[in-house]
């Protein structure tokens, strides 16, 4: 008999995200206009709402338009700063180049967006959806799924806290608790732990193509009064990144004199030498860069990946009683850089089916209503639109992939569309050996523009109870040495943007070692290991960074 204690609601949502939040409210605003009792249920792993959400962000308002009409007028924090500037640049070692918007297609010109904390946003939603009477309950983490007999979902239960890195009891041992559900839905981001389970038991991505990722590195940065533009945004490409990897940079310039600045590369990437974290240091180097930050002072660090997958490596979004929403089921528009408007309307269709559905008596089954109404969406049309724009620039590079994605949108734009979709590979495939690799010669950080990564993780406020047991699991321990090392030099030590990952002693007494207490709980190292070794499971609740303002 388990020792866990149990609570029903008719909808546990797993992550108060965007889409966690804005299906919440829609939930409760369906039950005010029905005069019906609904009650719902939001599971955080953060310490607080906002405190693991990390985005750029841009953010196009149109499913907040339709979700709270009134939030320019009612203390959204998002209001502050539209966007008034949009520039594209193509960096060289020392150089630029701007793109000429009128070359882009409309859409992605940044009419009408605002840019801020999708943290912050994250945070005001909540206060929305609480006043409403749904219940958040943060620093408790969604770590196993429940099912029926059955086998349809029951629920999630959250995890045990208190227990000790062998696996004993410590004094302040608690056992966790047990969330029964008409419906549940899984909010929980890129790559998330229970969606990855999910989707490969009920074969969720079989007609679908992989998802392939890419990871961001983002810092926050008081700067000089005089570089500042409140509403400039700056997109570039090209420079530091060499044949074979892709991806590029952003410059928000954001309320209260701050910019965020970051740089995402796209995790198909070939050479095993390359990292992330350093690429991202040394683009801050380039001249137009450096001179928007001379005089100012780096505030706070995080990373994230993120699903670059788009319109073909959308998963099948339901199985019984559940349903994906947000980047748990790959809504990001990749050439417009924003996936937040996307999620929030996952979001709210997931909420409109399961609303209608526990209306009408149901439980557990499919929420095919979901499907359908995805199918025939905006949300559907958008990332269909642009379904081969980041496969064009893998496959031919920055030139020319972008020349092409180019033609590709402006074809779909002018309603010609293209007929045929290209194809993802897994990113975990295609490194190349080591020793067929060059290596990449990164300069020492000099603690004023450039930074460490343990420094980083100290800015990015990370903690974790270090008497746990470790969440970043091998299933076999002897692979990073035995194959990883002499095969690939051990990427880990250079893809995970957080120094988690060690290889330490000398000649034949190497061995690998797993520092978990500084993961940001960026899952790259899920993502991009070669075999598929490191499986990220969720460590106690409230453990993790604490993103202020990001």
């Amino acid at each position: 008999m388990s020792e866990r204690e149990s609570m029903p609601y008719d909808v546990v949502i797993v992550g108060a995200g965007p889409s966690g939040l804005s299906a919440a409210i829609r939930l409760k605003q369906l039950a005010s206009e029905a005069g019906a009792e609904l009650s719902v249920c939001v599971l955080e792993k953060g310490s607080e709402v906002g405190a693991h959400i990390l985005s750029g962000a841009v953010i196009d308002p149109r499913a907040l338009d339709e979700l709270l009409p009134d939030w320019r007028e009612d203390g959204c924090p998002l209001a502050r700063t539209p966007v008034t500037e949009n520039h594209h640049w193509v960096l060289s070692e020392k150089g630029k180049s701007a793109y000429p918007e009128f070359l882009t297609p409309p859409y992605l010109h940044n009419k009408g967006t605002y840019t801020g904390s999708l943290g912050n946003l994250c945070r005001w939603l909540a206060e929305k959806a609480g006043e409403m009477g749904v219940e958040i309950f943060p620093g408790f983490a969604a770590a196993e799924v429940l099912f029926h007999d059955d086998g349809s979902v029951k629920g999630v239960a959250t995890g045990d806290m208190g227990v000790a890195k062998d696996g004993s009891h410590k004094p302040d041992y608690q056992p966790g608790l047990e969330i029964h559900a008409k419906y549940t839905f899984l909010s929980e981001g890129c790559r998330g732990h229970l969606s990855k389970q999910l989707i490969r038991q009920f074969a969720l991505d079989a007609d679908s193509q992989p998802q392939v990722y890419g990871i961001g590195i983002k810092e926050l940065w008081d700067i000089d009064p005089a570089q500042h533009v409140p509403g400039r945004v700056i997109h570039t490409q090209g420079w530091p990144l060499t044949d074979g990897s892709n991806g590029g940079g952003f410059l928000y310039h954001q309320a209260d004199g701050q910019v965020a600045l970051g740089f995402v590369v796209w995790l198909g990437y070939k050479n095993p030498w390359l990292s992330p974290f350093q690429e991202m240091q040394r683009w801050k180097t380039h001249p137009e860069i450096a001179a928007i930050l001379k005089g100012g002072k780096r505030v706070s660090y995080g990373a994230r990946a993120i699903s670059d997958g788009g319109w073909q490596a959308v998963p099948k979004l339901v199985a019984p009683g559940m349903a994906l929403i947000g980047d748990s089921a790959g809504f990001l528009n990749v050439p417009r850089i924003k996936g937040t408007h996307t999620a929030m309307k996952s979001g709210m269709m997931a909420a409109e089916a399961a609303f209608a559905a526990v209306q009408a008596g149901r439980s557990g089954d499919e929420l095919s209503a979901y499907t359908e109404a995805y199918e025939a969406s905006w949300v559907y049309k958008e990332l269909r639109g642009v379904r081969n724009v980041a496969p064009l620039v893998k496959k031919f590079g920055d030139t020319w992939g972008t020349l092409l994605a180019g033609v590709a949108m402006w074809s779909e734009h002018l309603g010609l569309r293209w007929p045929i979709t290209m194809q993802h590979k897994p990113d975990n495939e295609g490194l190349l050996r080591a020793d067929q690799a060059p290596r990449i010669d990164y300069p020492k950080p000099d603690g004023v523009l450039t930074f460490d990564r343990l420094s980083s993780v100290f800015v990015s406020n990370t903690n974790h109870e270090e008497d746990q047991p470790v969440h970043l699991t091998l299933k076999d321990k002897d692979i990073p040495i035995g194959y990883n090392l002499p095969m690939y030099a051990e990427p880990a030590q250079r893809y995970c943007p957080a120094g988690v990952y060690e290889v330490v002693g000398e000649g034949d007494d190497l061995r690998f070692q797993i520092n978990a207490q500084n993961c940001v709980h960026c899952k790259t190292c899920d993502i991009k290991d070669p075999t598929q070794n490191i499986n990220w499971v969720v460590p106690e609740g409230g453990g993790g960074p604490n993103y202020p303002n990001m």
